[in-house]
């Protein structure tokens, strides 16, 4: 009896599970929601926002170090290995 089982058991999982699981995280991968064409813009406005204030700040803290020699500003340097002007390009 179990020399019959087994073999259907494992055909039955090959030919019918297997490829059921498959089509169902597929089905289910293409229903996740998306970013968006505005939302992909809004993320760029805020990036480039983000590097004028970075900018602004800079300027202010040169400022700052200029008046005052003791100054040491509160934030690391920009020596870290993160590029900012990386781009996702698709």
């Amino acid at each position: 009896m179990e020399d019959i089982v087994v073999p259907i058991a494992v055909v039955g999982m090959l030919f019918i599970g297997m490829p059921w699981l498959i089509l169902h995280y597929s089905t289910k991968w293409k229903q996740a929601p998306k970013i968006t064409d505005e939302d992909e813009r809004l993320l760029d406005e805020l990036h480039l926002l983000a590097r004028r204030l970075e900018d602004r700040l800079q300027t202010v803290e040169r400022i700052v170090a200029a008046d005052n020699p003791d100054f040491r500003p509160a934030r690391p340097a920009q020596d870290s290995d993160y590029d900012f002007d990386r781009r996702n390009v698709r």
